[in-house]
């Protein structure tokens, strides 16, 4: 079948469900919070007296299709606020919209039985997705007294970070590289700063995030594990608001408001957000943090850099974000937003380590509602340019460029107990980069390539059956391959307390990462396009089938509610990494392959339990994982192997009108693989045999590792933080937030890495208290 002939199959099979469809009208709308103008998210809406409904979306938007003609009542519900009612008309065939506007309600949380999330468990599918607020966010007890998005993802389970200082992000099994990071539809290629402690986003703009772990349908493509969707929200539609806030690692500040103000009853609207934050971390930390300098300083120090010399430099990681959004709402809906951001990261340790990169972009997205019409379009068009360099004392250069553009266009429709979503992504990238290994042999690449894929999702409820299935055609122009990527995804409920629920997979993806899986630290980041000409097995050297990296998912799972307040999940999951490829750093001549082929797996299973209270929660998740690579020679265990992760959270509001806010999280985690010394050699590299005299040559020491990969386990990790939060209000809008953190609260010494030669252990971070003092108008 031809590429075209496949893109249309999506039209063919939604012009077959609108001909089945009935002859039913259309209720549909946005939902919107009275004092700030922000959507209501997940808010049941029903039409009284019948079983039709509908949750609204991210965007506060709900439809609900095939209605009878005739007269209803229209019944909103959200927990916290006081529930609308609305009359509503609605003829054969016709589209009645609603914008309407929610008040917070004077009832007591506790009394309010309805629960959005547990109805949205209910109707959707969600295999291996977790959705994170900014509110959750804030309530973790934050290094440096920043809530931040990094510190937050590695407590969902099935997420490991392996390091404070320049640690990587794993998901299932998967390097980072093969997750891919998304801020309102853009790609991300590096979200996270050097210091590994804070994020390029801003927590206070955060609508949602997104986690998909695995199994993730057909609208997502482009990587083999795992996807973090990030959404800003819009500006406050009714008034000028924001924020100033500082703390030893940094300060930053946010201001928003309305252009044009969204009015009570509804109606258009124009507003922006703009939101900045700088690090003087490299200043700070010699005043508040001298005695954690050494342990991050040894990371690059050398054996002739004393303690007086690292106290003078400080831990020298400075960063700068800025991130704009211009958002217009229609009178029916239909929004624009265009945005913008720039996000630089900078290290300097003199003498041995310096390093740049920069990431700056910015595009536009949409949503379009016809009048006359159950089709709704929504779409992303941006561009971003990514560039990292890496300067070192060995004089090896270390450069990468990534510059992207992208468009997507989706379209979705929305049927009684069904919703059919189909779209086309097209991608487009350059890539320039330059690595130079320690024998100096080079390895470079230029590059522009391009994706084009094609997608469709259709969702039905049947009963207690939801089925989900889904095909994305991925077709990569520079190794002129088509991937056809079936997904399927499936829940059962079984009654309105057990759920049942299973996801699977095939997906591929064209960019590499020059960070390894063996490396245990690495901030240089940089990107390839896929490799063009023929790659090689490793152990038969045989070519390989084809040139892309591709995977396979397999999820189960059980959601179980026991009570109106406990909440479990439990889910299996099996990755299969069918095809690998990584640069070949160990590159000896010219005649060596730029790049190596390898498989991998990974399985376990993730269980969490959350109990929400009148003032607070608990959150417990427990992690059972294995991940391995298979060279070709032996299968062996990465870096990021943690057999065993546990993570409980816990937050608690008290005082009077709960201005008192006290969180506590530990973190305990099995030891890290890592490959055990075997012996020593002098490194001498023979680059001037005529003066070189090997007899009484001092020559620096090189270390023989043993033949078995990540054989030995380092000792097992765990840590206590906590935080306590005061909100002191000084009217309506304005209050002041002071909140004390301590990171590391008995101090643990757990083990980064030791330095072979010599024989200095690097520790992760010691105790950290820190007072963050924020101002909220």
């Amino acid at each position: 079948m031809k590429f075209k002939q496949i893109l249309i199959l999506p039209f063919v099979l939604l012009g077959f469900i609108l001909s089945a469809q009935q002859n039913g009208g259309i209720v549909r709308g946005n939902i919107y919070d009275e004092e700030s103008g922000e959507p209501i998210i997940y808010a049941n809406v029903l039409l009284q007296g019948t079983d039709l409904g509908a949750n609204t979306d991210l965007d506060g938007f709900f439809a609900i299709s095939n209605v009878p003609a005739g007269e209803y009542k229209l019944v909103v519900t959200y927990l916290g606020y006081d529930s609308l009612a609305v009359e509503v008309k609605v003829k054969a065939g016709g589209i009645v919209y609603e914008s309407l506007v929610m008040s917070p309600s004077g009832v007591e949380l506790e009394t309010v039985n309805v629960s959005s999330s547990r109805e949205q468990a209910r109707s959707d599918v969600k295999v291996s997705e977790l959705r994170v607020t900014a509110k959750q966010i804030q309530s973790l007890p934050s290094t440096g007294g920043e809530a931040d998005i990094a510190q937050y993802l590695p407590v969902l389970p099935g997420i490991i970070v392996s390091g404070d200082q320049g640690g990587q992000l794993y998901i299932r099994g998967g390097s980072p590289v093969q997750n891919k990071i998304l801020l309102d539809g853009m790609t991300i290629y590096n979200p996270f700063h050097s210091i590994g402690l804070f994020s390029v986003f801003e927590t206070e703009a955060v609508r949602s995030v997104d986690v998909l772990t695995g199994g993730f349908n057909a609208e997502h493509g482009g990587r083999i594990s795992a996807v973090v969707d990030i959404k800003t929200r819009e500006g406050n539609k009714k008034r000028m608001s924001g924020l100033v806030s500082g703390s030893p690692f940094l300060t930053k500040a946010l201001i928003e408001g309305p252009i044009k103000k969204l009015k009570d009853d509804g109606g258009g609207s124009t507003s922006f957000i703009l939101t900045g934050k700088h690090s003087y971390l490299d200043q700070s930390s010699k005043i508040f943090y001298n005695y954690a300098v050494d342990t991050t300083f040894f990371s690059f120090a050398s054996q002739d850099t004393s303690l007086a010399d690292v106290g003078e430099i400080g831990l020298p990681y400075t960063f700068t974000d800025l991130y704009g959004k211009l958002s217009f709402v229609g009178d029916n809906g239909s929004k624009l937003n265009v945005f913008g951001f720039n996000f630089t990261d900078r290290f300097d340790f003199v003498g041995l380590a310096k390093l740049d990169w920069t990431n700056v972009g910015g595009g536009a997205n949409f949503t379009l509602i016809p009048p006359n019409s159950n089709v709704i379009l929504n779409g992303t068009v941006a561009v971003t340019d990514y560039d990292i360099s890496l300067e070192e004392a060995d004089g090896n250069p270390r450069q990468s460029g990534v510059s992207s553009f992208n468009a997507l266009l989706n379209f979705t429709y929305f049927g009684n107990k069904s919703r059919f979503d189909y779209g086309f992504d097209f991608t487009g990238f350059n890539t320039d980069f330059t690595f130079r290994n320690f024998i100096g042999s080079t390895i470079q690449q230029k590059s522009f390539t391009t994706e084009v894929a094609g997608y469709f999702k259709y969702k039905q409820r049947l009963g207690n059956l939801i089925i989900e299935p889904g095909m994305r055609l991925h077709y990569y122009a520079s190794q002129s391959e088509m991937s056809i990527e079936p997904r399927f995804g499936l829940k059962y409920n079984i009654t309105d307390f057990l759920r049942i629920k299973f996801g699977a997979g095939v997906y591929s993806q064209n960019v590499i990462s020059t960070v390894n899986d063996l490396d245990v630290v690495n901030f240089f980041i940089g990107f390839l396009a896929g490799p063009e000409e023929t790659l090689f097995k490793p152990a038969s050297n045989e070519p390989v089938d084809q040139p892309l990296q591709k995977a396979i998912h397999a999820i189960g799972g059980v959601e179980v509610d026991v009570g109106d307040q406990l909440t479990i999940n439990i889910e299996p999951y099996l990755k299969r990494f069918t095809q690998l490829i990584n640069i070949n750093r160990n590159k000896l001549s010219d005649f060596d392959p730029d790049f190596i082929t390898e498989t991998g797996e990974a399985y376990g299973i993730d269980l969490s339990a959350r109990y929400q209270a009148q003032n607070g929660y608990l959150w417990a998740t427990y992690s059972l994982g294995r991940v391995t690579r298979d060279d070709g020679n032996q299968v062996y265990p990465t870096i990021f192997d943690r057999r065993h992760n546990i993570n409980l959270l816990g937050v608690y509001t008290f005082g009077k009108n709960k201005l008192w806010e006290a969180s506590l999280r530990w973190n305990m985690g099995s030891g890290f693989p890592f490959t055990q010394t075997q012996g020593f050699y002098e490194q001498n590299d023979f680059t001037n045999l005529l003066f070189t005299n090997i007899l009484t040559g001092n020559f620096g020491l090189g270390t023989i590792l043993t033949d078995e990969i990540n054989g030995g386990r380092l000792p097992f990790y765990h840590r206590l933080d906590a935080s306590v939060k005061r909100t002191i209000e000084f009217g309506k809008h304005t209050s002041m937030d002071i909140n004390l953190s301590i990171t590391n609260v008995y101090n643990r010494e757990n083990i980064f890495y030791v330095d072979r030669v010599t024989n200095s252990r690097v520790n992760q971070l010691p105790i950290l208290p820190a007072l963050g003092v924020q101002f909220n108008f």
